[in-house]
C-alpha cells in the first residue's frame, strides 16, 4: 500500500466545499493554501503551530483571539477557525481585520460546534487528499465525503456516516431541510434522549451491528424527527459504523435498500484502509502509555515521542464500562475517550489494558489542575453513559514526570472502590479516601503471609471442616463496631445466633476483643481471607 505524502493536504476550498456550511464557512479566504494539518490550539498553551497548519482557536473570541491569529500566521498557519457569534458583529469585523492584515485565512465556526467534531471531520479530509496525492488519484475509493454525496445520489436522501462511538466522520450537502438529530449528531451534539433510548428500546442499535440489514425507522414528528434508513458497516465479525440517511423533501429512491447495502461495502474498504494506515501510530500511542505506567519506558521517551512536556502537571484517568456487554463496548469507549482526551491535548495518551481504559492527560495548569480534570472527565462519562453505565477514577495530580505511576496507583485503588458505589459515575480520592485507605491496609496484609495472625487461619480451616460459620460472623461484628443487632440484620441471623458465634470465635482462637490493635488486624485478616 502507497505511503500518504506527508507534504500533501487539502486546499482550504476544498475544505470548505466538503464541509459545508452545517459547521464552517469562510470569513477571510485570501489565498487557496494547502492545509497540511489541524491542530487545536488552547489560549493557555505554547503555540505549537507549524507551517501549513489550520489552528481550531479554543477559549478566545472576538479581540482576545486576535493576538492568537497573529501569532499564528507568524508561525507559519494558513488558516484559524475561531467560533463566531454573529458574523456580521464588530467581533467578527475586528478579526476579519487582523487576518486580512496577517495574510491569513479566517473561519467562522458555527456556536454549537463541538471542537473535536470539527477537528475529526477536518483530518478526515486532509487525510483523504493525502491519499489521493500519494495515489495519484483525483478522486481515492472510499473518500467517505465523496461516498455520502454519492449514497445521498442513489437514495434520494440526506447522508452521514458514524463510526462505532456515534462520531459522524461524513456527510452529504443538501439545500433539503434537515431534521434536529442530523443538525446536532453534524455538529457533535447530543441527539434528543428520547428518540436514542427508544432506539436502544426497539434493538436498532443490535441490529445494525449484526448484520447487513437495512433497517427502515418511522418519522417521529413529535420529535421533529424525520424518516430514516440504516445500514451497519462490516468487516467479517467487526462493527465498523453506521450509514444513515433522513429522508429528504421527496421520497426514497426505489432502489435505496440495495444502495446502502453496497455503500456499507465500500464504505467498509475505506475504515479499513484508514484503520491500517493509522494502527501503527496508535499501537505506538498505546505502547507508550503501557510502558510509562508499568515503569518501562523513560517518561523523558514518551513525553518527546509524542510532543508532550511530563515535567508538567499531569493525572491519570481510569474508565471502565460497567453492566452487559461490557467487553464489547472496550473498543468504541476508547475511540470516545480518545476523541474527547485529544481535544484537550493532543498529546493525551488513551491505551485500553485489561478490560479498563487508562488515559494520561498531560500538560495540566498550574493551578486548578484537579478541576480540569474532574471537568473532562464529567464531559467523557456524560458522552459515555448514553451506551451503558460508565465509571471513572480520577488519580492524583502528578507535579512532574516522576509522579505518574503514583497517579496511576491512585487511579486503581479508586476505582475499586468505586465498584462497591455503582451511583458514583466519576470517582475521586476526596470522597472515597476511606475505602481507598481500608483496601491499601487490606493489600499489605495480603501481600504479607509471614505476618498474619495462625490463629484465625485455624478457626477457618475449622470452619470449613464443620460448616460452621465463626470466621464470617466475627467479620460481620467487627464491621459493625460491635453493634449486634446491625450485624444479625446484615447476615439475616437472630442477634443471639451472632453472639453466640462471636463467643465461640473468641474461645477457639484466644483472640481479645477488648484489645483494639487486635480488633483492628482481625479485621483486616478476615478481610483478606474473604477476597
Amino acid at each position: 500500500m502507497p505511503q500518504a505524502d506527508l507534504r500533501h493536504g487539502a486546499g482550504i476550498r476544498q475544505l470548505l466545499l466538503t464541509l459545508g456550511d452545517e459547521l464552517i464557512e469562510p470569513l477571510i479566504v485570501p489565498r487557496d493554501a494547502e492545509v497540511l494539518d489541524v491542530v487545536i490550539l488552547d489560549p493557555d498553551d505554547e503555540p505549537g503551530v507549524r507551517s501549513g497548519d489550520l489552528v481550531l482557536l479554543i477559549g478566545a473570541r472576538g479581540r482576545a483571539a486576535v493576538p492568537l491569529v497573529r501569532s499564528a500566521a507568524r508561525r507559519g498557519a494558513v488558516a484559524v477557525a475561531v467560533k463566531i457569534d454573529e458574523p456580521d458583529d464588530a467581533a467578527a469585523g475586528v478579526l476579519r481585520d487582523a487576518a486580512q492584515e496577517a495574510g491569513i485565512a479566517l473561519l467562522g465556526v458555527r456556536p454549537g460546534a463541538r471542537w473535536e467534531q470539527l477537528e475529526a471531520l477536518l483530518r478526515g479530509v486532509v487525510s483523504s487528499a493525502r491519499v489521493a496525492a500519494s495515489t495519484g488519484d483525483g478522486q481515492v475509493l472510499g473518500d467517505l465525503f465523496g461516498l455520502a454525496q454519492t449514497i445521498a445520489q442513489l437514495t434520494g436522501g440526506i447522508v452521514s456516516i458514524e463510526d462505532p462511538a456515534y462520531r459522524v466522520l461524513a456527510y452529504s450537502r443538501s439545500d433539503d431541510e434537515v431534521d434536529e438529530l442530523r443538525r446536532l449528531s453534524i455538529l457533535g451534539r447530543q441527539g434528543p434522549e428520547s428518540y436514542l433510548s427508544m432506539l436502544r428500546g426497539w434493538g436498532v442499535y443490535q441490529r445494525l451491528r449484526s448484520g447487513e440489514d437495512v433497517v427502515h425507522l418511522d418519522e417521529r414528528v413529535d420529535l421533529g424527527i424525520r424518516r430514516r434508513l440504516a445500514v451497519g458497516i462490516h468487516a467479517g465479525a467487526q462493527y465498523l459504523g453506521t450509514i444513515w440517511v433522513q429522508q429528504s423533501g421527496r421520497e426514497f429512491s426505489a432502489g435505496a435498500d440495495q444502495a446502502l447495502v453496497g455503500a456499507a461495502r465500500v464504505a467498509a474498504l475505506h475504515l479499513i484502509r484508514q484503520r491500517s494506515e493509522s494502527s501503527a501510530e496508535v499501537r505506538l500511542r498505546a505502547n507508550l502509555l503501557r510502558g510509562l505506567l508499568d515503569g518501562r519506558v523513560d517518561p523523558a521517551t514518551v513525553g518527546e515521542q509524542v510532543g508532550a512536556d511530563l515535567r508538567r502537571p499531569s493525572a491519570v484517568v481510569i474508565f471502565a464500562a460497567r453492566g452487559a456487554e461490557r467487553e464489547l463496548r472496550l473498543t468504541e469507549l476508547t475511540s470516545l475517550i480518545s476523541v474527547h482526551a485529544a481535544a484537550y491535548r493532543r498529546a493525551a495518551l488513551v491505551a485500553p489494558s485489561a478490560g479498563r481504559i487508562y488515559a494520561l492527560l498531560p500538560e495540566l495548569p498550574s493551578s486548578g489542575a484537579r478541576e480540569t480534570v474532574l471537568t473532562l472527565t464529567k464531559e467523557i462519562v456524560s458522552a459515555a453513559r448514553r451506551r451503558g453505565p460508565v465509571q471513572a477514577a480520577i488519580g492524583a495530580v502528578a507535579e512532574d514526570q516522576h509522579h505518574i505511576a503514583e497517579s496511576r496507583r491512585v487511579a486503581e485503588r479508586v476505582l475499586t472502590a468505586a465498584a462497591q458505589h455503582p451511583e458514583i459515575e466519576v470517582a475521586t480520592l476526596e470522597e472515597l479516601r476511606s475505602e481507598v485507605l481500608f483496601g491499601e491496609l487490606v493489600e499489605v496484609v495480603a501481600e504479607r503471609p509471614g505476618i498474619r495472625d495462625p490463629r484465625l487461619r485455624t478457626l477457618i480451616n475449622h470452619d470449613a471442616e464443620h460448616g460452621s460459620r465463626f470466621a464470617e460472623s466475627l467479620r460481620a461484628y467487627l464491621d459493625a463496631f460491635g453493634d449486634v443487632a446491625g450485624a444479625a440484620a446484615e447476615m439475616h441471623i437472630h442477634p443471639n445466633t451472632l453472639r453466640y458465634r462471636v463467643r465461640r470465635a473468641v474461645e477457639l482462637t484466644g483472640i481479645d476483643l477488648a484489645d483494639p490493635r487486635q480488633r483492628l488486624v482481625t479485621a483486616l485478616q478476615l478481610h483478606v481471607e474473604q477476597r
